[in-house]
């Protein structure tokens, strides 16, 4: 291994490490404790050396929101797979969304509410918001009907994301989330254009 693909290979475990390190301290402590000088100290390396990886913590932020849209769209894609019915795998799908945001609340936020640069819904949006929005695009295509299916999806996933979002912030009553998440999947399936 020459010394070139050596320092790639540390600079690559250094970027992985900043990431996940984030990613903990978020999920323990919230994204107020995520700064580059707890990030230094946890990973024993210098504050200069965390941002010739990035630029600050908005940077940061936006490499642990990919990383959970790779997850999600995994999670999904398996979700996905495992039903037999296009009304199986959209009640599967909406299931692992939203049970995705409530075991990752910290990621989720990364992925949603925090400052990021991510493109949304454009041509250079990066792979993993692709996957992940592809996911819920084949599961909603079929309810869409004759309606424009990426309008539709994009519907869905507003409602899911309300959902998480009004239930994270104890807007919702307690008790009654499988009867909600029953009522959006009946409606989704029940909307008029459906052929």
């Amino acid at each position: 291994m020459s010394i070139q693909e050596r320092r790639e290979r540390e600079r690559t475990h250094r970027h992985r490490l900043i990431v996940k390190t984030a990613r903990e301290l978020a999920e323990t402590e919230g994204w107020e404790a995520v700064t580059t000088r707890r990030l230094a100290e946890r990973i024993e390396y210098s504050q200069p050396v965390l941002y010739s990886h990035f630029a600050g913590k908005d940077a940061i932020v936006t490499a642990v929101a990919l990383e959970g849209f790779e997850e999600l769209a995994g999670a999904l894609s398996r979700a996905r797979a495992s039903a037999a019915t296009p009304a199986e795998a959209l009640t599967a799908v909406a299931r692992a969304y939203t049970g995705f945001a409530d075991a990752n609340p910290a990621l989720y936020d990364a992925m949603f509410t925090l400052a990021t640069d991510l493109p949304f819904g454009r041509p250079d949006s990066p792979a993993p918001l692709k996957a992940a929005f592809g996911e819920l695009l084949a599961v909603c295509t079929s309810a869409a009907g004759d309606r424009d299916a990426e309008t539709f999806t994009e519907v869905a996933w507003s409602a899911m994301h309300g959902l998480v979002t009004l239930a994270r912030g104890g807007r919702l009553r307690a008790g009654q989330w499988d009867q909600r998440l029953g009522l959006l999947v009946g409606q989704l399936l029940a909307a008029p254009g459906r052929p």
